[in-house]
């Protein structure tokens, strides 16, 4: 009972650290206990399933999650969750991060400001923060790193932070953790050339790994594996291991591998790994699932396995009609501008992974030019019963729905009951 116990606390640790990659004992209390707790088994899981370091420290954890390199559907979000950072908050956030590597472990706002300007002529950034959208941006990466525990404000005279974005006599005392602060980089950047290699190089697998833990990082990170985009290796890995993996992704992480013909879904039954959730709650989402289920349901020839094409005007039109039978559930934003409920929802759907736009060839020849390319996965956000032949057969999820199959109707989608 106890072995039972012991692993189960772990599996739920290592969630923890997959949905927060950083824990603070203050912040997260029992969690980080937990974590402590089995901080050396976890190390070890980290490590050899997908070359993850792991660092426990008596007061924080902090998992480095290598993410996927040039993938820009996983923003940092504004305090509150519903705006991405923007490029100057990106980089008013490390320019924060330099200044505060050579300032006092305490000082107050207008003393950081000045070290923070000092690293902006160093750097040859264009960014004034004597202009308020500047201001802004800086005020987030402040409120970030504050959210991270690395300034603490002990003490604010007239506003604090959030005074200061209107108003930059506002006074507020910083404390600087040091340790916390040289545990937020996750790799190094004295050998980076640019951006995009930084990217590449954080993202890269370990040498022992190969194939194995790059297949990994990609379930975990972006829940939506399709063969045809995998390499050679990685692809002939994947055909020899995906029924152990089943196993694996199991028992070390508490989730479930849906193994199909293009590829695999990861599902978690308890629906809170997911640092985005889809379908849920807002307008955008809902028209979002509806849409998808339209576009789901057409029968047009596949591109590359796992995607099919459909024209925009097409898809112009399926919200239009949606727009239309819903209209009263639309905000005034989106009923005066249905372009803008287009670009939501397009945005929506292409961060989950679940649409494409069509690159043109620039020569006309496309045939789909702004074409949608939708994954076959859409399938599975119908609000229907289908059948499954077994547990192990590889169905594809292009398989129409009303196929006669052999087998007990399951449902489509765990994602189908937050839509009833």
């Amino acid at each position: 009972m106890s072995d039972a116990y012991d692993h189960d606390e772990g599996r739920r640790a290592a969630r923890l650290l997959l949905r927060r990659p950083m824990l603070t004992a203050e912040r997260d209390g029992e969690d980080f206990r937990l974590v402590r707790k089995h901080a050396r088994e976890l190390t070890r899981r980290f490590a050899e399933n997908l070359g993850y370091r792991l660092v426990v420290q008596p007061r924080v954890a902090r998992l480095y999650k290598a993410g996927l390199g040039r993938d820009a559907t996983r923003p940092l979000l504004r305090r509150g969750g519903d705006r991405p950072f923007e490029p100057r908050a990106y980089a008013l956030l490390c320019l924060t991060m330099a200044a505060l590597a050579r300032c006092r472990d305490q000082l107050m706002m207008d003393e950081l400001v000045g070290e923070v300007r000092a690293a902006i002529a160093e750097a040859g950034v264009d960014v004034d923060l004597d202009y308020p959208p500047d201001r802004r941006a800086l005020y987030a990466a402040l409120i970030a790193l504050v959210e991270y525990g690395v300034l603490h404000e002990r003490d604010h005279d007239g506003g604090g932070l959030e005074r200061w974005v209107s108003d930059s006599r506002a006074r507020s005392l910083l404390d600087v953790d040091r340790d916390r602060l040289r545990l937020m980089l996750a790799t190094g950047v004295g050998d980076a050339v640019s951006p995009a290699a930084l990217l590449d190089s954080a993202a890269l697998p370990s040498a022992a790994g190969g194939a194995r833990v790059a297949v990994r990082r990609r379930l975990l990170e972006s829940p939506l594996l399709t063969t045809a985009e995998l390499t050679e290796e990685q692809a002939d890995w994947w055909r020899r291991g995906r029924n152990r993996e089943q196993e694996r992704f199991e028992e070390l992480f508490g989730v479930e591998l849906e193994l199909r013909a293009e590829g695999a879904l990861v599902i978690d039954p308890e629906d809170e790994l997911s640092d985005v959730a889809f379908p849920g709650r807002g307008t955008a989402k809902q028209f979002a699932l509806l849409l998808l289920e339209k576009l789901a349901d057409r029968r047009t020839r596949p591109v590359d396995g796992a995607w099919r094409r459909v024209p925009v005007d097409v898809v112009t039109v399926e919200l239009d009609t949606l727009a239309q039978e819903y209209g009263t559930y639309l905000n005034k934003a989106h009923r005066e501008d249905r372009s803008a409920l287009l670009s939501e929802v397009r945005g929506m759907l292409t961060a989950f992974g679940l649409v494409r736009l069509e690159q043109s060839t620039g020569d006309g020849s496309s045939g789909g030019e702004g074409a949608w390319l939708v994954h076959a996965a859409a399938s599975r956000y119908r609000v229907e019963v289908t059948t499954v032949a077994s547990k192990s057969a590889q169905v594809s999820l292009f398989d129409d729905p009303d196929a006669p199959e052999d087998g007990a109707p399951q449902d489509a989608a765990e994602a189908d009951e937050e839509e009833d």
